[in-house]
């Protein structure tokens, strides 16, 4: 399902026979139990913020939560959980890499 290569891994809110997944916010619920897992560990507070590994978003109108590959080897167990959310809810997973947004060009 997920190969070692991919830096990231998209659950996607879509299942394989391409219906919405619901509840509509059940990316910020997985995120949110997976705050605590985080470079350097949890932290007093961390569970107001997103963990850098696990973090919800939407991309072309689909809800998806992007899993980074560290967190498979800081929190095996976390990566696991994630992995099979996904599989248990019959999710669409993708492996890519996040690119971080460009500025427009300047103008001539």
């Amino acid at each position: 399902m997920v190969s070692p290569s991919s830096k990231e891994v998209f659950i996607q809110g879509i299942t394989h026979d391409g219906k919405t997944f619901r509840p509509s916010d059940w990316a910020e619920r997985l995120a949110g139990v997976m705050s605590s897992f985080r470079p350097g560990g949890a932290r007093p507070g961390s569970h107001l913020s997103y963990s850098p590994w696990c973090i919800p978003t939407t991309l072309n109108g689909v809800k998806c939560v992007v899993v980074h590959r560290d967190l498979q080897g800081h929190e095996p167990m976390a990566w696991d959980f994630v992995i099979n959310f996904a599989r248990d809810n019959n999710l669409q997973v993708a492996e890519a890499c996040l690119l971080p947004d460009v500025p427009p060009l300047p103008k001539p």
